[in-house]
Protein backbone atom coordinates (compact mmCIF):
# COMPACT_ATOMS: atom_id res chain seq x y z
CA UNK A 1 0.00 0.00 0.00
CA UNK A 2 2.14 2.80 -1.29
CA UNK A 3 1.57 6.33 -0.09
CA UNK A 4 2.41 9.51 -1.58
CA UNK A 5 2.52 13.19 -0.06
CA UNK A 6 2.45 16.94 -0.65
CA UNK A 7 3.86 19.59 1.48
CA UNK A 8 2.19 22.65 0.78
CA UNK A 9 2.36 26.17 2.78
CA UNK A 10 -1.04 28.28 2.30
CA UNK A 11 -3.05 31.13 4.10
CA UNK A 12 -5.56 30.09 6.59
CA UNK A 13 -9.03 29.11 5.46
CA UNK A 14 -8.03 30.17 1.89
CA UNK A 15 -6.50 27.16 -0.31
CA UNK A 16 -7.88 26.90 -3.57
CA UNK A 17 -7.24 24.34 -6.71
CA UNK A 18 -4.46 26.83 -7.82
CA UNK A 19 -0.62 26.53 -7.67
CA UNK A 20 1.08 25.08 -5.45
CA UNK A 21 -1.81 22.68 -4.19
CA UNK A 22 -3.98 22.24 -7.22
CA UNK A 23 -0.91 20.52 -9.76
CA UNK A 24 1.18 18.64 -7.11
CA UNK A 25 -2.52 16.92 -6.18
CA UNK A 26 -3.72 16.31 -9.62
CA UNK A 27 -1.28 13.44 -10.19
CA UNK A 28 -2.38 11.75 -7.11
CA UNK A 29 -5.96 10.88 -8.39
CA UNK A 30 -7.61 12.12 -5.54
CA UNK A 31 -10.80 14.87 -5.79
CA UNK A 32 -9.36 18.31 -5.82
CA UNK A 33 -12.25 20.31 -4.62
CA UNK A 34 -13.30 17.92 -1.71
CA UNK A 35 -9.51 18.03 -0.33
CA UNK A 36 -9.51 21.86 -0.65
CA UNK A 37 -12.84 22.06 1.27
CA UNK A 38 -11.22 20.04 4.38
CA UNK A 39 -8.21 22.11 4.13
CA UNK A 40 -9.68 25.51 4.49
CA UNK A 41 -12.19 23.56 7.34
CA UNK A 42 -9.08 22.47 9.19
CA UNK A 43 -7.55 25.66 8.79
CA UNK A 44 -10.13 28.71 9.34
CA UNK A 45 -8.85 29.70 12.25
CA UNK A 46 -5.67 30.32 11.11
CA UNK A 47 -7.13 33.11 9.39
CA UNK A 48 -4.41 35.67 7.82
CA UNK A 49 -1.08 33.41 8.42
CA UNK A 50 0.47 31.01 6.26
CA UNK A 51 0.01 27.12 7.81
CA UNK A 52 2.26 24.43 7.12
CA UNK A 53 -0.27 21.83 5.28
CA UNK A 54 0.55 18.40 4.20
CA UNK A 55 -2.03 15.79 2.51
CA UNK A 56 -1.00 11.96 2.61
CA UNK A 57 -2.81 10.29 -0.34
CA UNK A 58 -3.33 6.11 -0.30
CA UNK A 59 -2.00 5.35 -4.37
CA UNK A 60 -4.53 1.90 -4.08
CA UNK A 61 -7.66 3.86 -3.00
CA UNK A 62 -7.47 7.30 -3.56
CA UNK A 63 -8.33 7.95 0.52
CA UNK A 64 -6.26 11.09 1.96
CA UNK A 65 -5.64 12.15 5.67
CA UNK A 66 -4.71 15.88 6.27
CA UNK A 67 -2.27 16.98 8.87
CA UNK A 68 -2.26 20.36 9.54
CA UNK A 69 1.10 22.36 11.44
CA UNK A 70 1.04 25.30 13.25
CA UNK A 71 2.09 29.12 12.11
CA UNK A 72 4.98 30.32 14.31
CA UNK A 73 3.96 31.34 17.73
CA UNK A 74 5.18 34.93 16.73
CA UNK A 75 2.30 34.78 14.35
CA UNK A 76 -0.28 33.45 17.32
CA UNK A 77 0.88 36.10 19.41
CA UNK A 78 -0.04 38.93 16.79
CA UNK A 79 -2.99 37.22 15.47
CA UNK A 80 -4.61 37.26 19.42
CA UNK A 81 -2.84 40.69 20.31
CA UNK A 82 -4.50 42.20 16.84
CA UNK A 83 -1.70 43.40 15.98
CA UNK A 84 0.08 44.08 12.48
CA UNK A 85 4.05 43.57 14.34
CA UNK A 86 6.18 43.52 17.60
CA UNK A 87 7.67 46.40 19.18
CA UNK A 88 10.55 47.53 17.37
CA UNK A 89 12.47 47.77 20.28
CA UNK A 90 11.13 45.45 22.87
CA UNK A 91 12.51 46.65 25.98
CA UNK A 92 11.28 50.23 25.55
CA UNK A 93 7.77 49.72 23.49
CA UNK A 94 4.90 47.46 24.50
CA UNK A 95 2.65 47.16 21.49
CA UNK A 96 -0.28 44.83 23.05
CA UNK A 97 -1.18 42.96 26.26
CA UNK A 98 -2.42 39.94 26.64
CA UNK A 99 -4.23 37.85 29.11
CA UNK A 100 -3.37 34.49 30.30
CA UNK A 101 -6.22 32.54 29.03
CA UNK A 102 -4.58 34.04 25.68
CA UNK A 103 -1.21 32.62 26.38
CA UNK A 104 -2.35 29.21 27.14
CA UNK A 105 -4.66 29.26 24.02
CA UNK A 106 -1.20 29.48 22.05
CA UNK A 107 0.42 27.23 23.75
CA UNK A 108 -1.88 24.45 23.51
CA UNK A 109 -1.77 25.31 19.95
CA UNK A 110 1.67 25.00 19.73
CA UNK A 111 2.29 21.97 22.53
CA UNK A 112 3.41 19.77 19.96
CA UNK A 113 6.48 21.85 18.76
CA UNK A 114 7.41 23.78 22.23
CA UNK A 115 10.01 22.02 24.87
CA UNK A 116 8.12 22.60 28.22
CA UNK A 117 7.37 18.93 29.95
CA UNK A 118 3.34 20.40 31.01
CA UNK A 119 1.13 23.40 30.19
CA UNK A 120 2.97 25.48 33.10
CA UNK A 121 6.41 25.09 31.52
CA UNK A 122 4.87 25.46 27.70
CA UNK A 123 3.12 28.58 29.12
CA UNK A 124 6.26 30.54 30.43
CA UNK A 125 7.57 29.36 26.99
CA UNK A 126 4.92 31.74 24.81
CA UNK A 127 5.25 33.86 27.42
CA UNK A 128 9.38 34.44 26.35
CA UNK A 129 8.39 34.75 23.10
CA UNK A 130 6.05 37.69 23.57
CA UNK A 131 8.99 39.32 25.83
CA UNK A 132 10.90 39.50 22.35
CA UNK A 133 7.72 41.11 20.79
CA UNK A 134 7.03 43.95 23.32
CA UNK A 135 3.51 42.76 24.57
CA UNK A 136 2.53 42.37 28.02
CA UNK A 137 1.20 39.47 29.68
CA UNK A 138 -2.06 40.43 31.93
CA UNK A 139 -0.65 43.94 32.46
CA UNK A 140 2.62 43.22 33.40
CA UNK A 141 6.50 42.51 30.81
CA UNK A 142 6.15 39.32 29.93
CA UNK A 143 9.58 38.31 32.42
CA UNK A 144 7.36 39.47 35.08
CA UNK A 145 4.57 37.26 34.11
CA UNK A 146 6.85 34.14 34.07
CA UNK A 147 8.14 34.65 37.86
CA UNK A 148 4.10 35.30 38.71
CA UNK A 149 4.00 31.61 36.81
CA UNK A 150 6.79 30.23 38.83
CA UNK A 151 5.29 31.55 42.34
CA UNK A 152 2.20 29.57 41.22
CA UNK A 153 -0.65 32.93 40.49
CA UNK A 154 -1.69 31.16 37.71
CA UNK A 155 -2.09 27.40 38.47
CA UNK A 156 -6.04 27.63 38.67
CA UNK A 157 -6.14 28.92 34.85
CA UNK A 158 -3.37 26.74 33.91
CA UNK A 159 -5.45 24.04 35.67
CA UNK A 160 -8.79 24.81 34.69
CA UNK A 161 -7.43 24.92 30.65
CA UNK A 162 -9.69 27.82 29.89
CA UNK A 163 -8.94 29.88 26.70
CA UNK A 164 -11.60 32.26 25.57
CA UNK A 165 -12.12 35.71 27.13
CA UNK A 166 -15.64 36.89 27.71
CA UNK A 167 -16.85 39.89 25.92
CA UNK A 168 -15.92 42.00 29.22
CA UNK A 169 -12.25 40.96 28.90
CA UNK A 170 -11.94 41.07 25.09
CA UNK A 171 -13.42 44.73 25.44
CA UNK A 172 -10.99 45.51 28.25
CA UNK A 173 -7.97 43.96 25.82
CA UNK A 174 -8.83 46.39 23.01
CA UNK A 175 -9.17 49.15 24.87
CA UNK A 176 -5.11 48.47 26.70
CA UNK A 177 -4.10 47.93 22.97
CA UNK A 178 -5.27 51.52 22.04
CA UNK A 179 -3.75 52.99 24.79
CA UNK A 180 -0.40 51.57 24.26
CA UNK A 181 -0.93 51.89 20.47
CA UNK A 182 -1.37 55.87 21.43
CA UNK A 183 1.89 55.96 23.64
CA UNK A 184 4.10 54.31 20.73
CA UNK A 185 2.99 56.96 18.87
CA UNK A 186 3.27 59.79 20.95
CA UNK A 187 7.34 58.41 22.04
CA UNK A 188 7.65 58.26 18.10
CA UNK A 189 6.85 61.82 17.88
CA UNK A 190 8.78 62.73 20.61
CA UNK A 191 11.87 61.00 19.14
CA UNK A 192 11.46 62.38 15.66
CA UNK A 193 11.46 65.70 17.13
CA UNK A 194 14.58 65.27 19.35
CA UNK A 195 16.09 64.19 16.23
CA UNK A 196 14.95 65.91 13.66
CA UNK A 197 16.38 69.16 16.38
CA UNK A 198 19.91 67.09 16.06
CA UNK A 199 20.08 67.15 13.04
CA UNK A 200 20.10 70.79 12.74
CA UNK A 201 22.85 71.18 14.50
CA UNK A 202 24.58 68.74 11.72
CA UNK A 203 24.05 70.08 8.44
CA UNK A 204 27.26 69.29 5.97
CA UNK A 205 28.40 66.44 8.36
CA UNK A 206 28.37 62.65 7.09
CA UNK A 207 25.65 60.36 7.59
CA UNK A 208 27.85 57.67 9.48
CA UNK A 209 28.44 61.06 12.04
CA UNK A 210 24.80 61.63 12.33
CA UNK A 211 23.87 58.65 12.69
CA UNK A 212 26.47 58.24 15.78
CA UNK A 213 25.11 60.96 16.97
CA UNK A 214 21.23 59.79 17.16
CA UNK A 215 22.62 56.96 18.10
CA UNK A 216 24.53 58.94 21.09
CA UNK A 217 20.77 60.52 22.26
CA UNK A 218 19.10 56.96 22.40
CA UNK A 219 16.95 57.38 19.44
CA UNK A 220 15.77 54.17 18.30
CA UNK A 221 17.32 52.69 15.17
CA UNK A 222 13.82 52.44 12.74
CA UNK A 223 13.52 56.64 13.28
CA UNK A 224 17.83 56.62 12.69
CA UNK A 225 17.13 54.62 9.70
CA UNK A 226 14.19 56.23 8.78
CA UNK A 227 15.60 59.73 8.80
CA UNK A 228 19.64 59.17 7.50
CA UNK A 229 19.76 56.24 5.37
CA UNK A 230 23.48 54.63 5.95
CA UNK A 231 25.77 56.04 3.29
CA UNK A 232 26.06 52.52 2.05
CA UNK A 233 22.20 52.87 0.89
CA UNK A 234 22.68 56.64 -0.36
CA UNK A 235 25.49 55.37 -2.89
CA UNK A 236 22.48 52.50 -4.79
Amino acid sequence: MAKESVDVLIEGGKATAAPPLGPALGPLGVNIGQVVQDINKKTDSFKGMQVPVKVTVDSDTKEYEITIGTPPASALIKKEAGVQKGAGNPLTEKVADLKIEQIIKIAKMKEDNLLGKDTKQKVKEIMGTCQAMGVLVEGVPALEAIGQVNQGKFDEEIASGKTELSAEEQKEMEEEKKRLQEELKARREEFLAKANSILKTMEGKTSNDKRKKLEEADIPGPIIHELVPSEKEEKK
